[in-house]
């Protein structure tokens, strides 16, 4: 298909077609207990699980020198302050919002933890979000904030912390600052410098090229095994949980495409132009490793210049996550709270959990983010039962997927937002034909 000129997104459509097939054919066959379909399983991950690793080897050096260059084009030095400050109030305010959304999620369907029948598997994963709390909860915000500056810049480019993103942002940051003042003072030094950045950035973003042709196999992959494998029985007993998270979403989504339209732009073309990267992040459940696409995006179809786009992306990763981080623990917290007593109707205990859930989104950097972490540390500073998070362990897969989408969106809709309030966004590569502007070119 690609030596036939069709293009990445119909390539990439094909290929979770041809996933979905494959793995209602192998689950029919085999059924999710089957030792064959089990011991199948790892040869799907090769490639699967090992695309994600391949973007995911890319994501420390892309974003450290997509920031890096964008102080040599000095297109983020000017508006640095604006622009950090645009991009985290967008992803904790979304977030906040997220969360008044889940919560009325939770009410309108009427959702109640005590209403679901625990079993082995339940309990087990009870256990462990309860062992894990014990170290989680107590972590107070300025510790959490502190863990996001880079002691050891080095030890963070190989990703060893949990916010080594951010560290790696933070560093590159410095740099470009370094250079500026390099700018004013030795010219002919600062020409060096800027070549040589040039230069990996060109390298860098051709790994990026080979690896990006690769995503209708991953995705191939990854959705067979998530199909295969999944326990429909237990997601139709859990129905009600599934259908009101995927309405909360769905409704999260339509105010990033509110956003988009407040700005003046035109939502469908949003639509159009992020629907692989959404769609790989659905199938992936992997924010990090989408990272490479949700730049990709933004600079080549969204018209964000490379230093936001990097920013937001990377920030997206940890901080103010609307699904996982806003959605998520927010349903939870209304789902558990009759099982203790709790109202989840009163007035004060709703503007306590909007509350919680938007500092939670962004201390939950500092211990590694994911809806787990969000639902302990929401959980316990609500004094709810964390044990209970682990009622939905057989519908959570299912539930990530559309998560990972939505904290994705929502980075990409900080990036687009930024990039208007600050005067960079590029309005004709936004406008532009999705036909000239291939992701993986």
């Amino acid at each position: 298909m690609h030596q036939k000129k069709v293009s990445f997104s119909k390539r990439v459509f094909t290929g979770l077609g041809l996933g979905i097939l494959y793995g209602l054919i192998l689950h029919l066959a085999y059924g999710t207990d089957s030792a064959i379909l089990k011991a199948s399983m790892p040869w799907f991950n090769i490639i699967g699980t090992g695309y994600v690793k391949l973007l995911q080897m890319i994501v420390m050096p892309l974003v450290f020198i997509s920031i890096l260059g964008a102080f040599t084009k000095v297109t983020i030095g000017k508006n640095f302050g604006k622009t950090a400050a645009t991009i985290l109030g967008m992803l904790v305010g979304t977030t906040a919002i997220a969360a008044i959304i889940g919560i009325s999620a939770s009410l309108v369907f009427g959702l109640d933890a005590s209403d679901i029948v625990q079993g082995e598997a339940e309990a087990t994963r009870g256990a462990s979000i309860e062992e894990t709390s014990a170290t989680v909860a107590d972590r107070a915000l300025p510790e959490q904030i502190i863990d996001l500056l880079p002691a050891n810049p080095f030890q963070d480019l190989t990703g060893a912390r949990p916010t080594s993103t951010i560290g790696v942002v933070i560093f590159a940051a410095f740099l470009g600052f370094a250079y500026l003042a390099l700018v004013r003072r030795d010219e002919e030094n600062a020409t060096l410098v800027k070549k040589g950045i040039d230069a990996v950035y060109s390298l860098i973003m051709g790994v990026v090229r080979i690896v990006l042709r690769l995503t209708p196999y991953g995705i191939l992959a990854i959705i067979a095994r998530t199909v295969a494998t999944s326990d429909f029985g237990a997601i139709y007993n859990l129905g009600k949980f599934v259908i009101a998270s995927y309405v909360a979403l769905i409704v999260m989504f339509g105010i990033h495409l509110l956003i988009m339209t407040l700005s003046g732009l035109n939502p469908i073309t949003y639509v159009k132009k992020v629907s692989e990267t959404l769609l790989f992040a659905f199938s992936s459940r992997s924010s990090a490793g989408t990272l490479p696409l949700t730049i990709k995006t933004q600079t080549n179809r969204l018209g964000v210049p490379d230093g936001i786009a990097n920013f937001a992306g990377s920030f997206g990763l940890s901080i103010g996550q609307n699904g996982c981080a806003g959605i998520y623990p927010a349903m939870l917290a209304v789902m558990i709270a009759p099982t203790v007593g709790q109202n989840p109707l009163e007035p004060m205990f709703l503007l306590t959990l909007v509350a919680i859930v938007a500092i939670s989104s962004f201390g939950v950097a500092g211990v590694g983010g994911g809806a787990t972490f969000a639902a302990i540390l929401v959980l316990s500073a609500l004094n709810l039962p964390v044990a209970l998070a682990g009622l939905l362990i057989s519908v959570e897969p299912l539930i990530d997927m559309g998560r990972t989408a939505l904290n994705v969106s929502g980075a990409m809709t900080a990036g687009v937002t930024t990039a208007k309030v600050t005067g960079e966004l590029d309005k004709e590569t936004y406008n532009e034909s999705l036909d000239n502007q291939p992701i993986e070119a």
